[in-house]
């Protein structure tokens, strides 16, 4: 089989609603932003203190006369002088003005960008058949068609002579966003030959370092080379396994779409 060369739908039979704007464009996760604002008033306590007191005596003595006095007396009293006493009380009230402290709280909305996929694929290969590195990334694993194989890091045609190929910058098993995988279906070790098998429901199963992660396939479908879409950065783990169609023609591409199981 031959890896897909060109981008764009051109011409596909399908509409997918995973498709991220802009083929092979990564979409970043943004960062997270959070406001919290407290505005406190406090008051203050006043005492007003008004306070009067006096008292006031006034005597007035008559000098002895022999005269016929008239004595107004308040008190008893053996003297023969008039005494007026006049007091005066002023009452003090102490007045406590009390003020209410309020607080108001404002608290802010904070809106999170929601995860994306954090690479982007490469360009399909101009030189299909040039050498790359032979990298092992893991193994896959297709109980329902008895595929058990290692998996290598590229798509060119000297990777996928070793068995099935990751597709690089796409995502790695287990992480957020989509795993793509291709592999051969009539050449060589023909680890897709029956993968038209396949239907919802279906496992793939990736084992790498970080351990197993199991995918349930959701369907099947048959596009042609130019669909690159298909290997587009995706908001939600996925896995995307694709190999020539009809097998021993690259004339179009069966395409198997998955889902990572919770």
């Amino acid at each position: 089989m031959l890896p897909m060369f060109a981008r764009g739908k051109g011409g596909s039979r399908l509409t997918y609603a995973r498709r991220a704007p802009g083929a092979g464009m990564l979409l970043l996760a943004a960062p997270l932003l959070a406001t919290l604002l407290l505005t406190s008033c406090a008051g203050t306590d006043d005492d007003g203190t008004a306070q009067a007191a006096a008292t006031i005596a006034a005597t007035t003595t008559v000098a002895p006369t022999t005269s016929t006095s008239t004595t107004t007396t308040l008190p008893p009293t053996t003297s023969t002088s008039t005494t007026t006493t006049s007091t005066t009380t002023s009452t003090t009230t102490s007045t406590t003005t009390t003020t209410t402290s309020s607080t108001t709280t404002s608290t802010s909305t904070t809106t999170t960008t929601p995860a994306r996929q954090a690479t982007q694929p490469i360009a399909p290969p101009a030189d299909t058949y040039a050498s790359e590195p032979v990298i092992e990334s893991g193994r896959i694993v297709i109980p329902k068609i008895g595929v058990d194989m290692a998996m290598y890091e590229g798509i060119r045609m000297s990777t996928l002579d070793l068995g099935p190929g990751h597709w690089p910058g796409t995502a790695m098993p287990g992480e957020l966003g989509n795993v793509v995988v291709g592999g051969h279906r009539t050449s060589k070790h023909r680890v897709f030959r029956n993968i038209d098998d396949l239907v919802a429901g279906d496992q793939l199963i990736f084992q790498d370092a970080n351990g197993e992660h199991v995918y349930i396939v959701n369907r099947v479908e048959v596009v042609n080379p130019t669909d690159v879409w298909i290997i587009n950065p995706t908001d939600t783990p996925t896995a995307t396994l694709f190999a020539c169609h009809p097998p021993g023609s690259t004339r179009q591409r069966i395409v198997v779409f998955a889902d990572l199981q919770v």
